[in-house]
């Protein structure tokens, strides 16, 4: 089986915003230097012991700034000042591009139209783990005869790796596309292997794995550099002693000089993903007492009144405890609460089914979706896994009857907030406790007393069986394998 890969203007387009920043910069096919053949010692067999380099950039830096607000202006993006600099590099170019629309694939396209219109061909891809570095080298492998076809040539590619260092070697001889793949583990970790890069070793003709690196002036590509921030990695990265750093993200967390923005808006716009959905949560401050109060939503019927569903806290015999309640005109949040004095004033004086609001007699207004008072992180998250719990019923119910399955992933900031280990075996993180409480709750509002395939379905899955974490702690630990 062989991939076709389609041509996208939106694509095509974020290359250029790359390439048309460096207009004026002449072509140099390469800078030529002698490659350092180890001390007391002849080149490698085989190993031509000329190095080809990228050359420097020979436009000056108000040159390119002019170039950079020019593609800013096209691209309709906040037009830079200057040129943001950074203690890794003086020039650094931000792609952000949303998940699942190909940036692989332009950082592929972008090198060949750099080495095409200016003669730079040495390139590092720079990523946050393994698995990312599997994915990448996968698609240098099933985009190889697409730009064969494109271009005419094509890209020498490899994965570094501290045993196999006769890679640098033709990385640095080639005058062609070369391209060296590298997770931030291989140079920024603590352990032996990553310091190899940067001892003289004794297979590389006691010569610096990074010294022989530096030499080719590379361009680094950075993939998902919100997750390369940290100080060592970024104290690091300064070794390479890169020409440029390009970087391409979905989501980036410190922002340089923005090239090219395709957004989640964007994208669905351009009709290059099917749909997208967002549930916002807005936290709303109050001065004084701050009662906690959240609005999930207002419910309405042909036969009474609009009814709001809300959380709030309630004094109860074990202690405070938030609960979902249905509200409805006049009721009185202090009552509601069994005397809580932060809810007194809380008088419910309209339940607007047209702009999804409450208002309070105390003057106090919260739309659906709304949340006030004491939202600490935690509460945040829960809201978040109620919401995401709730939408995935909705869907589920329409399409049971279709026979389509409903999948609801969750991205998570931190591993052990669903699942870690001790010595007594697996246990459940705080994520995984607050699904399987609202999880519960949720289910007991959609099951019916009718007997049907959705109801049965339903309640043949227990809460603790219907989700799952997939995580790389699983395999190192030798606890969840397959």
């Amino acid at each position: 089986m062989k991939l076709q890969f389609k041509q996208q203007a939106f694509q095509t387009d974020s290359v250029h915003a790359v390439v048309d920043c460096f207009k004026g910069q002449p072509k140099v096919q390469a800078f030529k230097y002698a490659i350092d053949s180890g001390r007391n010692l002849q080149a490698l067999p085989g190993i031509d012991s000329e190095g080809f380099a990228n050359a420097e950039l020979a436009i000056p830096t108000p040159k390119v700034l002019c170039n950079l607000q020019e593609v800013q202006r096209r691209q309709n993006l906040p037009v830079s000042i200057g040129l943001k600099t950074t203690s890794v590099c003086a020039l650094n170019l931000d792609v952000e591009m949303e998940t699942g629309t190909g940036k692989t694939y332009c950082y592929i396209k972008t090198m060949f139209e750099l080495y095409e219109q200016y003669g730079w061909s040495k390139f590092i891809v720079v990523v946050p783990s393994i698995a990312i570095r599997e994915g990448v080298l996968k698609s240098f492998e099933i985009m190889a005869e697409h730009f064969l076809e494109q271009y005419g040539k094509r890209a020498r590619y490899f994965v570094y790796n501290s045993k196999q260092l006769h890679n640098l070697e033709s990385f640095s001889s080639d005058a062609g596309i070369n391209v060296m793949i590298i997770n931030v583990q291989a140079f920024a970790a603590r352990g032996e292997d990553a310091r190899r890069i940067y001892e003289e070793l004794d297979d590389f003709q006691s010569r610096k794995p990074i010294d022989v690196i530096r030499k080719n002036n590379p361009i680094l590509i950075l993939d998902e550099p919100q997750k390369m921030e940290g100080s060592t990695t970024v104290q690091r990265l300064k070794e390479f002693d890169p020409l440029m750093i390009l970087r391409y993200s979905a989501t980036h967390k410190t922002e340089h000089n923005k090239v090219y923005r395709l957004d989640a808006v964007d994208a669905y716009n351009q009709k290059l993903v099917k749909k997208i959905a967002v549930r916002g949560i807005t936290v709303k401050g109050l001065a004084g007492t701050n009662p906690y109060l959240y609005l999930e939503s207002i419910k309405i019927s042909t036969t009474t009144p609009p009814e709001a569903r809300a959380e709030l806290e309630i004094q109860q015999v074990s202690g405070i405890k938030r609960t979902l309640r249905m509200l409805r005109k006049n009721d009185n949040l202090y009552d509601l609460s069994d005397g809580l004095e932060q809810y007194r004033g809380f008088v419910v004086s309209d339940i607007n089914a047209l702009d999804n609001t409450v208002s309070f007699i105390n003057g106090e207004v919260l739309h659906a979706g709304e949340a006030m008072g004491d939202v600490n992180e935690a509460a945040l998250r829960r809201i978040q896994i109620r919401e995401a719990i709730k939408a995935h019923f909705e869907k589920e119910q329409t399409l049971f009857e279709q026979g389509i399955k409903v999948l609801s992933l969750f991205f998570i900031d931190e591993v052990a907030k669903y699942r870690s280990y001790n010595d007594a075996g697996e246990q459940a993180g705080e994520y995984a406790q607050i699904f399987e409480e609202e999880y519960t709750n949720q289910l007991n509002q959609v099951l019916t007393l009718e007997d049907t395939p959705y109801n049965r379905y339903l309640k043949g899955i227990k809460a603790a069986k219907t989700h799952n974490g997939y995580f790389s702690i699983d395999k190192k630990t030798k606890h969840f394998v397959n």
